[in-house]
């Protein structure tokens, strides 16, 4: 696809709706693209997928990748350090996932030990004809636009985004993101926004920007005072897949972002609890993202001690069910004037 197509394709979904669910390691599984994309988030991306996973054919790599019914479209995330995997891995998506699928992202922000010691994700900055190398790879066998993500730099005290961005242009990219931080931070400190005005200035293709998106308003003021045309959000995702909706409502009438109750989040979390059960082999994931959707109830801290010894199904389903009883009766209590019982 070329890179002008690509791009201006991208556009135009950024124009409708410009609040990304970002791709996370862990967390991005089919279960919770289906409850953000409910709510509004209508580009979702896989989780980080290997290409060498996809090489060997591995049925556990393409469960992340492949999209249920429901999902009307996925972003795949790739990521390795060997072009001619790239090749052939964009190839294999692109016939097992077919028209479902917007584009093909290559991670090289990522800043996990396990994923850098071996030359991959953030590391590709650090080797910039290679990280060129794999997107002409990738770009040469697309049918769809091919992306990057990346970080401010490698090493702290460094700013290779923009050259960076620059040679990918080069070697066919249809849009850059970028997140705040240099992969040595992690996800420390704050994150630096005036990254994604860099990087603007430096390319002309469409630019995301990513980091320090906790909130609705925060999307909001991301989109409104930098040059990028989108906005991933990530750990503004948690126990809060309203975000999406949420933030364009705001961004396009400052419509005031409404406030769940504790009864909306435990519904939520029941319709969450669902989809992992009919989508997902295992339960386990549950015990992190449930925790999410208690927070600021009462005796959060004690729920959370026990959703974490949850094992199946029915194990958090009744949870849940305790959870909203002990909601109702502190709400009863603190209307009547009253102090907050112990669990």
């Amino acid at each position: 696809m070329g890179i002008s197509n690509g791009s201006e394709l991208l556009r135009a979904a950024y124009a409708e709706q410009p609040f990304l669910l970002a791709p996370m390691a862990g967390v991005t599984d089919a279960a919770y693209r289906i409850m953000c994309r409910r709510r509004g988030a209508a580009m979702a991306y896989s989780e980080m997928v290997s290409v060498a996973g996809l090489a060997y054919a591995s049925n556990k790599t393409w469960r992340l990748v492949l999209p249920e019914d429901e999902e009307p479209q996925i972003c795949v995330q790739l990521f390795g350090s060997k072009p001619e995997q790239f090749a052939s891995a964009v190839d294999a998506v692109q016939e097992r996932v077919g028209e479902k699928l917007s584009l093909i992202d290559i991670n090289m922000a990522c800043p996990a030990r396990k994923v850098i010691t071996k030359g991959e994700g953030s590391a590709l900055m650090e080797t910039p004809e290679l990280a060129a190398d794999i997107v002409r790879a990738a770009v040469s066998r697309a049918e769809v636009p091919v992306t990057v993500k990346m970080r401010i730099a490698f090493r702290t005290g460094e700013r290779t985004a923009p050259e960076l961005a620059r040679r990918l242009e080069d070697a066919g990219v249809a849009a850059v993101a970028v997140h705040g931080r240099t992969a040595k931070q992690l996800y420390t400190g704050q994150a630096d926004w005036s990254i994604i005005d860099e990087v603007a200035r430096a390319v002309d293709v469409p630019v995301v920007g990513s980091g320090d998106v906790f909130c609705s308003e925060d999307a909001a003021r991301m989109l409104r005072e930098t040059a990028a045309s989108a906005v991933f959000i990530a750990r503004g995702t948690y126990g809060n897949p309203w975000v999406f909706d949420d933030a364009r409502a705001l961004a396009a009438d400052d419509t005031p972002v409404p406030r769940r109750s504790a009864h909306e989040r435990l519904e939520a979390l029941r319709e969450h609890l669902g989809l992992v059960n009919r989508y997902l082999p295992f339960m386990a994931r549950a015990r992190t993202f449930a925790t999410w959707y208690l927070k600021g109830m009462p005796h959060a801290a004690a729920w959370r001690g026990r959703v974490v010894k949850c094992t199946s199904y029915e194990d958090f389903m009744a949870l849940v069910d305790e959870i909203e009883a002990d909601v109702a009766a502190c709400e009863e209590i603190l209307a009547a004037g009253g102090s907050l019982p112990p669990l």
